[in-house]
């Protein structure tokens, strides 16, 4: 059975946008993921870096991040990550926020509409043992098929720590994501992500709605699909079943024109130009 939503819009009509497209992520087969680590091509595309990461219980992930001025994208080969995450299809949605504060009066709409938010205090530890606070999440399930979004809000101990090599706050309750972000992007084509395309179950679509609307996004609704609008970057859901799951789709505004260029990665296309978009294909 597909989604019903009923309505369209954002959370209420006049209401201030809390939530932002902050980065996506998904789990590919070993052959696209090694790809990725390795090409030259996507060092002068984007951003690059390859990180593992301890972060909250001693869960360490393997990730290869492209980077721009506010948005990012986050690739797992299978097992890179713990659990049903590292499984081929698997994929993730962050959004946050853009004022210290907000995931509060986030919460609160969520309790407004009848939602239970879910705190988690997510960690960093930078190698020395002693984990600093990075973000609050709010989720609005504990577990989900294949895919799950959640809300985050960058904490202040990690924007001030040197080793976050986080940018100074241009205004008070900067949580912004230029400012958590390095301005490595100018140097590189990627600017900005402007439109992911995830498949998902229905359950997970489900479930992931209620966190959009009360974020303040505009919602378009269609036959098993729900598209997520409002801040810069496109959101789309397509209704899926198991094995047929994970990141299809992601679009890129660039820095400046370029000429066409097709670079395969593993299993996925990435077409750059002409001009200042690029699509990648999963």
């Amino acid at each position: 059975m597909g989604l019903v939503v009923s309505g369209a819009g954002s959370a209420q009509a006049g209401e201030r946008q809390l939530l932002y497209y902050n980065h996506a992520w998904g789990t590919l087969d070993r052959v696209t993921a090694d790809a990725v680590e390795h090409s030259r091509y996507l060092k002068d595309f984007a951003s690059v870096e390859v990180r593992t990461t301890t972060g909250a219980d001693g869960r360490v992930w393997t990730g290869r991040y492209l980077r721009g001025r506010e948005t990012y994208l986050e690739i797992f080969g299978i097992g890179d990550v713990p659990g049903q995450d590292g499984e081929l299809g698997s994929a993730g949605l962050g959004l946050s926020t853009e004022h210290d504060g907000d995931v509060e009066k986030l919460k609160a709409r969520l309790r407004a509409a009848g939602e239970k938010p879910i705190d988690f205090l997510q960690s960093r530890d930078f190698g020395d043992g002693k984990p600093v606070p990075w973000f609050d999440s709010v989720f609005l399930i504990e577990r989900y098929d294949r895919f799950g979004a959640w809300a985050m809000e960058y904490r202040d101990e990690y924007l001030a720590d040197p080793r976050s090599k986080v940018g100074p706050a241009k205004f008070p309750g900067d949580v912004t994501r230029e400012r958590y972000l390095p301005d490595a992007y100018k140097d590189k084509m990627m600017r900005d992500i402007t439109l992911i395309r995830v498949a998902v179950t229905a359950s997970d679509l489900a479930a992931t709605v209620p966190l959009l609307r009360a974020g303040g996004f505009s919602l378009r609704t269609g036959p098993g699909s729900v598209v997520a609008s409002r801040g810069g970057t496109t959101m789309r859901f397509d209704e899926a079943p198991m094995g047929q799951t994970g990141l299809k789709r992601v679009e890129f505004d660039l820095n400046r024109p370029v000429a066409r260029h097709v670079e395969r990665l593993g299993t996925s296309t990435l077409v750059v130009g002409p001009g200042k978009r690029a699509v990648w294909t999963f």
